[in-house]
């Protein structure tokens, strides 16, 4: 696929929050990554708003196992209260996705340089990424190494399909649909011989407003342009 891009991530703990676990204060997480999740990881691989993350599919290598935690998240009215935290243990997943021009911002037009963006995201991703990778949440560190999608073998290989019921989908930002409006994406995903294949954000049909926003303003004065940004790498030899 077009400037597509295929990793591993993987980590000791990884915690997919089911929101309605939360409303006890208690954190569960789902069986599997979202689509969110896995489009946060790769968008700390790299990062630009000229682009959109899309991620086409995830390859579940370990067993799926859990193991709670007792904790003491600090309250917001100030001290802490104790709660079970229920975590994935010892998480691998192959990914696949790829990166388009995002259409909702023209103001980056200038930005759009295709084989540039594509070689930064490649030096990157050997690198490890930009920025400090997350398994759901910021104290489940991950790491992440470039892959082939498919290689290997996978506990669930065979296994058939999993029906995993309904799971957020992901966040619809303003400036990623061009409506001002925080929106929540909902779907009821099948993990097949243990890969999920996602459908695109735009054909979730159960999508539901949370607020209403304005998009961040980007331009030349705040937005390093791909060449720009390869040359200083270039020079900088990373």
């Amino acid at each position: 696929m077009r400037n597509s891009i295929e990793f591993e991530v993987f980590g000791r703990y990884a915690l997919f929050t089911d929101p309605l676990m939360k409303l006890g204060g208690e954190k569960m997480t789902y069986n599997v990554p979202t689509y969110q999740a896995l489009k946060g990881i790769f968008e700390s691989i790299y990062w630009k708003p000229t682009l959109l993350m899309v991620v086409d599919k995830v390859r579940v290598m370990n067993a799926i196992k859990m193991e709670s935690k007792g904790v003491r998240p600090i309250e917001y009215g100030g001290g802490n209260t104790l709660a079970n935290y229920t975590y994935l243990k010892d998480v691998r997943y192959q990914v696949q996705a790829h990166f388009i021009f995002n259409p909702h911002r023209p103001d980056l037009a200038f930005d759009r340089n295709e084989n540039k963006h594509h070689n930064i995201l490649k030096r990157a991703l050997k690198a490890g990424g930009r920025r400090d990778i997350f398994l759901g949440t910021r104290e489940c560190q991950g790491y992440v190494e470039p892959c082939v999608f498919g290689e290997g073998t996978g506990f669930y290989d065979g296994y058939g399909d999993i029906h995993l019921g309904t799971m957020v989908h992901g966040i619809n930002y303003p400036d990623e649909t061009g409506r001002r409006e925080l929106e929540v994406r909902l779907w009821n995903p099948v993990m097949k011989d243990g890969v999920i294949e996602f459908i695109r954000p735009d054909e979730c049909t159960h999508v539901r407003s949370v607020a209403t926003v304005e998009p961040k303003l980007f331009d030349r004065s705040n937005v390093t342009s791909a060449d720009e940004l390869l040359e200083q790498l270039q020079e900088g030899g990373e």
